[in-house]
């Protein structure tokens, strides 16, 4: 095997050829990233800060913001200097960084939102047994185990992909290094020898889906069985913004790897990765905390304290 199978950079796909377009490109994309980082890094600090709020459904919601902050500061940082600096490369570490990175992060938010599913279903159907069954240390250990596994997991995965030779040139037809359009490069084989990680992949992904599908069902179940309208609308207020966020994360990157070969083009495949991979963790803050008062007021509360002690400093 020769030293020219593994290239030393791999090329992007850009969001435009015309400079005007890709200045439009940056800028917007740093609207987003800053969106992104002040929404998740104020729930992050609001919870770390408010001891009301550390509850397991609280202590899962600060590491799922943990992850959106890791996943898009894994893509669009790289993308704001490729459109700035005019430029599509990126070096072959920097690619094997950002596909372990992604990997990461993409499973351990897919894995957190299955526990967040498991909280649910014991608060809501299990209630007189969430504080002996959601203890602190039983809520470190699964968070603990989801960021474990999904380290072994993306370490596993990125050395598999970045093992093979590629055939078929280094342009990847994605704006950040995705898997699937690694192995596009590779050679024939390539496929055949991935095909035991993917088929494991995909049925521990099955599992966790189904796990979803089951906790829900339970869930309404239990909530329509609910006397009061005040008591059902509580009980659907804690439960509706994590199914919106399981539903859009799930849809979009489920669709994006399974539609049919017949659907397949640039700008379709590079909608559905912005879709999950960019405006997702941008939005899950918003989501979470559009019905969720308590969470409202400690972010309020950590911004008028910042905006204290700024006003402070200057005077």
């Amino acid at each position: 095997m020769s030293n020219s199978s593994f290239p030393n950079e791999f090329l992007l796909l850009p969001f435009a050829d015309m400079c005007e377009l890709q200045l439009l490109h940056f800028g917007l994309f740093l609207g987003i990233y800053m969106a992104a980082l002040l929404g998740n890094g104020l729930i992050f600090t609001a919870i770390a800060c408010d001891h009301r709020l550390h509850t397991p459904m609280y202590f899962f919601l600060l590491n799922l913001a943990l992850i959106d902050l890791g996943s898009i500061s894994t893509t669009v940082p790289k993308a704001m200097a490729n459109s700035l600096w005019d430029t599509t490369a990126i070096s072959f570490f920097g690619c094997a960084t950002q596909v372990f990175m992604f990997v990461t992060f993409v499973t351990a938010e897919f894995s957190l939102l299955t526990i967040m599913a498991y909280d649910r279903y014991i608060a809501i159907c299990k209630p007189l047994h969430y504080g002996t069954i959601m203890d602190s240390r039983t809520c470190v250990n699964m968070a603990a185990a989801a960021w474990g596994s999904t380290f072994l997991y993306a370490v596993l995965h990125t050395a598999n992909t970045f093992s093979f030779p590629l055939c078929q040139g280094n342009a990847l037809d994605q704006f950040f290094c995705e898997i699937p359009q690694i192995l596009k490069l590779s050679c024939s084989d390539a496929y055949i020898k991935e095909a035991r990680l993917i088929v494991v992949s995909a049925f521990l992904l099955f599992v966790c889906f189904v796990f979803l599908v089951l906790s829900y069902v339970q869930i309404f179940r239990v909530v329509l069985r609910i006397p009061s309208q005040q008591g059902r609308h509580k009980a659907f207020s804690t439960c509706l913004p994590h199914l919106v966020v399981v539903s859009l994360f799930t849809s979009t990157a489920i669709f994006a790897y399974l539609k049919p070969p017949s659907m397949s083009s640039s700008s379709l495949n590079l909608l559905l990765a912005v879709l999950y991979s960019v405006v997702s963790p941008t939005v899950n803050p918003l989501i979470y905390s559009m019905r969720n008062q308590e969470l409202k007021d400690a972010v309020w509360k950590v911004m008028n304290e910042c905006f204290s002690e700024g006003i402070n400093c200057l005077s």
